[in-house]
């Protein structure tokens, strides 16, 4: 009997438009690799202005950083922060924020595939959604950066690092 994947709720969003940004079959895609357990996650696609407002508002930092996420709690708790849908695991809701011309420009100054570029920051801001968090420290860093090499050479891409 095959094991049934947690369900995943997306919505995407398109503030800015450009060629390179990716479609929702291909986030989708990108987000399900990661996912660990039911989701639901919005997915924004921002310029400069609205990145550098987000992170000045909520991170202190005054510049367009590539990603945020932003997680959210809803309806009843289980002994965790996050809610829990029919698992052991919580479910997660959240919001993805990525800044277009900050993935643009970084997958050029660092020689990537702009679609690796892109999945690397939707994989990596779903690891954080579900509590992943390379800034608390070293360990904790390699083991995200683990996941997120694992999950991208399952999905065809190239170490991102």
């Amino acid at each position: 009997m095959a094991s049934r994947k947690p369900e995943l709720s997306l919505s995407v969003q398109h503030a800015v438009r450009h060629e390179a940004s990716p479609h929702r079959p291909q986030v989708l895609r990108w987000l399900r690799a990661a996912q660990e357990g039911a989701a639901t996650v919005s997915v924004r696609f921002v310029d400069v202005e609205e990145g550098r407002a987000l992170n000045r508002e909520y991170r202190h930092k005054d510049y367009a950083t590539n990603v945020l996420s932003f997680v959210y709690d809803s309806g009843p708790m289980v002994g965790s922060a996050l809610p829990m849908v029919g698992s052991a695991l919580p479910m997660v809701v959240g919001d993805l924020v990525i800044c277009v011309p900050v993935v643009l420009r970084e997958a050029h100054e660092q020689g990537k595939a702009v679609a690796a570029h892109f999945a690397h920051l939707i994989v990596h801001g779903m690891l954080h959604l579900q509590g992943y968090d390379h800034e608390t420290g070293a360990r904790e860093a390699r083991r995200m950066e683990a996941r997120e090499r694992e999950i991208l050479a399952g999905l065809g891409f190239p170490d991102p690092y």
